[in-house]
């Protein structure tokens, strides 16, 4: 619907600049334009409150007032009523060749609706990028996406779009907390081995500082480096790991009652993976699934034995500790997967060189799962 009626605000100083591709079609020119008209007056209802501009008379030019929806405008100038008429006469099509607009000749791509207000300064308010068979409007956080590409036309329309962003590149801190065990020739040690490990209570930590590349929409390379904690509980409290003269010895301890006996460890490791956000590449941010998968190599910073124990008919703990590395490997290396549901990331890692150095303990690779914060 169209009506003339005095305009109340007006902009000056306003440019716009639109490079609209030859080959779209109809559809997606009317589909645009309405989206158009709605999204530049959500972006101009602020600024039309503080740029009011009268005429060289002083008084305010007449309009031409668009209204759809509930509450959508878009308003054109009119000098006068032979004006009005010529443009009663237009369709959408004339109207766009009629503004006589230079399409940008680089790129062909990017179209930048901007407010140039009185101090010089330039605001951006609307952004369209064309790639292929897809186009995608924004204003602020409101975002229309049109998809061509395939049999049907896919229209989505989102607010708060921020929070999905994916830039090329950022970096952040993650915590990993997971739990340890050891596999002997593919499997788990059984309890009657001295250094079977106890999963509850064999904690691993890992801080980490971590970052990531975009490659593609929803594709990452990852990398990082972090320290990684370890601590091996063996399921044999009456076992001490001791370092024997040219290997590591487990000895049984019967002359006094064992509470607690453990194996510690830590790296310096730098990691790396790739990493597939589903989420990303359906525009669901962080509601969609992710996989990454990647190697990692660490040298060791530590090592020691811990057995706590209490004397027979005696009172009060004691602890000994061996800090000596107990012959544990100086180099390990191997594979981390993660796995990512909604905002919870999981992950495991598996040595695939072994605990001990050759010949100086047990054939034991490590094994952890965990969650990531």
């Amino acid at each position: 619907m169209a009506k003339i009626s005095p305009m109340e605000t007006t902009i000056t100083h306003a440019r716009f600049h639109v490079a609209i591709k030859n080959n779209i079609n109809h559809m997606k020119k009317y589909l645009l334009l309405f989206c158009l008209m709605a999204l530049v007056q959500v972006a101009f209802a602020s600024s039309l409150k503080d740029y009011p501009v009268l005429t060289e008379s002083g008084i305010q030019k007449d309009s031409v007032v668009v209204e759809f929806g509930k509450s959508g405008k878009v308003v054109i100038i009119v000098e006068s009523k032979e004006d009005f008429e010529k443009l009663k006469l237009m369709n959408i099509n004339q109207i766009i060749s009629e503004l006589d607009l230079e399409e940008n000749k680089e790129t062909g791509e990017l179209t930048i609706v901007e407010i140039k207000k009185r101090d010089g300064s330039v605001k951006e308010v609307v952004k369209v990028h064309e790639n292929g068979g897809s186009t995608e409007v924004k204003v602020g956080g409101m975002r229309v996406y049109v998809d061509e590409s395939g049999d049907n036309t896919r229209v989505k329309v989102e607010t708060g779009t921020k929070k999905h962003s994916d830039p090329p590149f950022r970096s952040y801190f993650n915590l990993d907390l997971g739990v340890n065990n050891v596999l002997e020739n593919g499997s788990f040690p059984t309890s009657d081995k001295p250094y079977a490990v106890k999963g509850w209570g064999s904690w691993m930590v890992g801080l980490n500082w971590m970052a990531t590349q975009r490659i593609s929409k929803g594709f990452h390379w990852d990398f990082g480096i972090g320290f990684q904690f370890y601590n091996f509980k063996f399921e044999n409290r009456d076992f001490q790991a001791v370092r024997g003269e040219e290997a590591i010895d487990f000895l049984q301890r019967t002359d006094v009652n064992g509470f607690k006996s453990k194996l510690s460890s830590s790296y310096l490791t730098a990691m790396t993976m790739l990493e597939l956000d589903f989420g990303k590449m359906n525009d669901k941010g962080h509601k969609g699934m992710r996989i990454a998968a990647g190697p990692y190599v660490g040298y060791r910073l530590g090592g020691q034995s811990k057995f706590v124990y209490e004397e027979i008919n005696g009172s009060g703990r004691r602890k000994d500790k061996e800090a000596t590395g107990l012959y544990l490997e100086n180099l390990r290396y191997g594979i981390r997967g993660e796995l990512g549901i909604g905002r919870v990331n999981f992950f495991t890692t598996y040595d695939l060189n072994e605990l001990f150095q050759a010949g100086k303990g047990p054939s034991l690779n490590p094994i952890t799962f965990g969650i990531v914060f």
